[in-house]
């Protein structure tokens, strides 16, 4: 699963759970300020993406997360076992 396809999955994550527009989301949107997401918001897309990616995230991988870039790194880094 290359970047792009994480997005994808990230951005239909969000639009499926939160009813975001999908023009509103892009890598360098902001989960909590431009999104309007908050800590529980982010728990339920680390859950929904747990179950897409078929792996274990760590919740201190996403503590440091701000943009939607930043999730599809933390993603990809799973996927990839980097």
């Amino acid at each position: 699963m290359d970047k792009q396809q994480i997005f994808e999955q990230v951005q239909s994550a969000l639009v499926q759970l939160f009813e975001l527009s999908p023009d509103d989301i892009t890598p360098e949107s902001k989960l909590f300020e431009e999104l309007d997401l908050d800590s529980i918001d982010a728990v339920d897309l680390v859950v929904h993406l747990q179950k897409k990616i078929g792996k274990k995230v760590d919740p201190e991988t996403f503590k440091s997360v701000r943009t939607v870039q930043d999730v599809v790194e933390a993603v990809n880094k799973l996927v990839n076992n980097q």
